[in-house]
């Protein structure tokens, strides 16, 4: 993932430790040419762990592997038992993506990492869909807990550290998607503003008159909890990239996501929002949010992705009867990919230091239009009246 903001201290890291500029290199040109040819970052791996990466990475790219893995692995359990399948997972798959089992292993991972140059940015995969809401509000304390952990531990991760957050952990996908159609209905929306969360995480508004009496103190509950963990985030001085999920519950994401920025925003972007260009609506949603960024004064960090719910998200559409929310075609997901990198990278060359943006892609075309687009706006943020580039 490519990290970019206008002006970085000296020696900040674009890329993940192969590729740096700063400020002094900004106004001069653009820094050297990426190169993976010095083989640096592959010598925190032996020779065994490269092989098995190169292997995994072509087991997943087997379409029929990949469309039975669920099955695969529950044969596996019951022909191998429970120990040497975990004996053989932890070898394998959960080694190649996995940073550790506990606090302390995760702890090692990153300071091996950050010896090489590489900034590690810790991922926390807990997450709830439709139906599984926990019993009772003990199961997302506990998962506050864990992300206040997570955000002491990424704090240590040396220069401007992040991790990612996944909003169902601590509040029900049920609610989200309540409150989701809530928005879309114009008489309802009004009383959901960034603001009025706001307020609630601050126990300073009553219940929302249309949810039910539990609905209201489950609310206020998770609010708190996403409040408590963004505020000491940025005490931390770590970022927090806030997931996207699926459609039916991503608005309630957003507003969220925007209440957390409210409360942490003010002088520097420690709260971010995820936008999926996969979806017909993002560049829409994207818009949007900065406008409303902008009318309350919020510094704004954006992780831009292509998405990763498709094929569920094409099935319920046409279950459920509705128009199908994903790009057309792959050629349109990456116009509209192109399109909203392009506009946050203006922002980005005008205002670094209020808008920042992660380039999340596996693509390599949208990764060096991004490197392209960064040097002609920072080199056209830096021209004197007469100059061409």
């Amino acid at each position: 993932m490519w990290s970019f903001a206008r002006c970085l201290p000296s020696g900040s890291r674009l890329s993940p430790g192969v590729w740096t500029w700063s400020c002094r290199a900004f106004a001069q040109g653009p820094g050297p040419a990426l190169s993976f040819s010095d083989g640096k970052a592959f010598r925190l791996k032996s020779g065994w762990e490269v092989a098995r990466g190169l292997l995994i990475f072509r087991l997943c790219s087997v379409p029929s592997l990949v469309r039975n893995s669920d099955k695969l692995l529950s044969v596996s359990r019951r022909l191998l038992g429970r120990r040497l399948f975990e004996w053989g997972m932890r070898g394998s798959v959960y080694g190649q993506f996995v940073a550790g089992e506990t606090l302390p292993e995760i702890q090692a991972c990153m300071e091996r990492l950050a010896r090489l140059g590489i900034r590690p940015m810790l991922a926390v995969p807990i997450e709830e869909d439709l139906g599984e809401s926990k019993s009772g509000e003990r199961w997302y304390e506990q998962n506050e807990e864990i992300m206040m952990k997570c955000v002491d531990l990424s704090s240590a991760g040396g220069d401007r550290p992040m991790m990612q957050l996944k909003i169902t952990a601590l509040m029900s996908a049920d609610l989200c998607k309540v409150l989701s159609v809530c928005l879309s209905d114009p008489s309802q929306r009004a009383a959901l503003s960034p603001q009025r969360i706001v307020s609630i995480m601050e126990g300073q508004d009553p219940a929302l008159p249309f949810l039910s009496d539990e609905q209201n103190r489950h609310l206020q509950t998770a609010v708190r909890r996403l409040s408590h963990v963004g505020k000491h985030a940025k005490a931390k001085r770590v970022r927090v990239l806030v997931d996207a999920e699926y459609t039916y519950v991503n608005p309630a994401l957003s507003l969220v996501t925007m209440a957390m920025m409210a409360q942490c925003n003010t002088d520097e972007p420690w709260i971010w929002n995820t936008y999926q260009c996969y979806l017909k609506d993002s560049y829409k949603n994207l818009t949007q949010d900065l406008h409303t960024a902008e009318s309350l004064g919020l510094c704004f960090g954006v992780k831009l992705v292509r998405g990763a719910y498709m094929d569920k998200e094409r099935k319920l559409a046409k279950e459920k009867g509705y128009s199908d929310p994903i790009q057309p075609d792959w050629t349109a997901t990456n116009r509209s990919y192109q399109r909203s990198l392009d506009r946050l990278l203006q922002l980005i060359a005008r205002d670094g230091a209020k808008h920042n943006l992660i380039i999340a892609s596996h693509n390599e075309e949208s990764v060096l239009h991004a490197a392209q687009r960064y040097i002609e706006e920072a080199l056209s943020a830096t021209m004197l009246p007469g100059e061409e580039v």
